[in-house]
């Protein structure tokens, strides 16, 4: 894709700010999963569009890492968060005051002109922020939340890859791509090859997710990958060691509905891929069938159609934009289905029972299938190169 030149005028989600000068090294604070980080990258390409000569680091997680180091992208390095209330939060792990104030003193050693927080609603992310010691802030924030030197309301229902570029706006820098883009390597691809048999068409299903209530159930993606390999096509299950079973589930109820012969295009692959592995393979999908999880957003980044199963709630957030690639089906549940509380009241202040049934099991087999359908028959795949 051919980018405008830096002045042609581009679009900005919200106040375009005067950009400031003489920035040369830009810190942008993103911790949380796979998803959070996908959904900051279309920031991150506007601040490298806005700003061509600074190098842009990355404050994340070490899957972040895993990720990005050494792909082509406007990432430079990456550097991982230490474990801290709000900032990175890592199971069975509690933070060290030693190894955050190492991580603190390292950055403000880099003297970084721009530092991004676009990490939640700033409670405990701004307070981090100002201690990396950059000449220019810029962020989200809650009521309760310090000030940055630019700081737009957190409002939780915005789509995150919105909030974003809202963000980075206010340092001047317009959107140059809405959704995010993730170049995968020959390598990637030729691994992920590997794992590919038969079947005229190749369907991705990933039935996890971090949070239960946004699983739609095992059996229901089974449903769609038997009637999709009774088409001719090969399923492939992905997740990682949390999805095994699941994956299991998936694999046995498509099976259980198809013929012998065509038993063979339907595998599980979780916990057998790395995160390049996974992207090569997505890059190579017809068509990826996912949860609100992210290895669907990482579809959606290597150019890989998708049809995805979303609580509405979730769908303002982090829905795709788009229709001729994208489709998504919801539920519309708003009270817990076990205890009736309102789930559509989110945020720290909001109560969240103990419940964690599916939101979304009222989605049928049928909608998700006829997506799936209508995207092997007419969706034109081209991987990110």
């Amino acid at each position: 894709m051919v980018l405008p030149s830096p002045s042609a005028p581009l679009p900005a989600v919200g106040p375009l700010g005067e950009r400031f000068a003489d920035v040369r090294r830009i810190a942008v604070l993103r911790g949380g999963g796979l998803g959070d980080l996908l959904f900051a990258m279309p920031a991150v390409e506007a601040l490298a569009h806005a700003y061509p000569d600074a190098e842009i680091t990355l404050l994340g997680s070490p899957m972040h890492a895993a990720l990005l180091t050494g792909r082509p992208g406007p990432v430079h390095d990456v550097e991982v968060l230490p474990v801290a209330p709000g900032v990175r939060e890592a199971r069975g792990q509690e933070e060290d005051p030693a190894a955050t104030e190492d991580f603190v003193r390292r950055m403000r050693d880099r003297r970084f002109d721009l530092a991004v927080q676009v990490h939640g609603g700033g409670r405990n992310s701004n307070p981090f922020l100002l201690r990396l010691g950059a000449r220019h802030t810029v962020g989200t924030r809650t009521p309760d939340a310090v000030p940055l030197e630019r700081s737009l309301p957190y409002v939780y229902y915005q789509h995150e890859m919105l909030r974003a570029l809202e963000v980075v706006g206010l340092a001047g820098a317009p959107a140059v791509v809405l959704e995010p883009r993730l170049a995968v390597t020959d390598e990637e691809r030729d691994r992920a090859r590997w794992h590919v048999g038969g079947g005229d068409r190749l369907v991705v299903v990933h039935p996890g997710a971090t949070d239960p209530r946004r699983r739609w159930p095992a059996e229901r993606f089974g449903d769609v990958a038997a009637a999709v390999a009774a088409d001719g096509a090969q399923v492939l299950v992905v997740g990682d060691a949390t999805d095994v079973e699941n994956a299991e589930v998936v694999v046995a109820r498509a099976q259980a509905g198809l013929p012998p012969a065509a038993r063979g295009r339907v595998a599980s692959l979780a916990d057998r891929l790395d995160l390049g592995e996974l992207a090569g393979l997505l890059s190579l999908a017809d068509v990826v069938v996912a949860n609100d999880s992210g290895p669907r957003h990482l579809a959606r980044a290597v150019g890989a159609p998708t049809v995805g199963i979303f609580w509405f709630g979730n769908a303002v957030n982090a829905g795709p934009l788009g229709r001729s690639q994208d489709r998504m089906q919801m539920s519309w549940t708003s009270h817990c289905p076990e205890c009736g509380i309102d789930c559509t009241q989110v945020g720290w202040t909001a109560p969240r029972c103990e419940h964690d049934p599916s939101f979304v099991a009222g989605v049928e087999v049928a909608p998700v299938l006829e997506d799936v359908r209508d995207l092997l028959g007419t969706a034109a795949h081209e991987a990110v190169a």
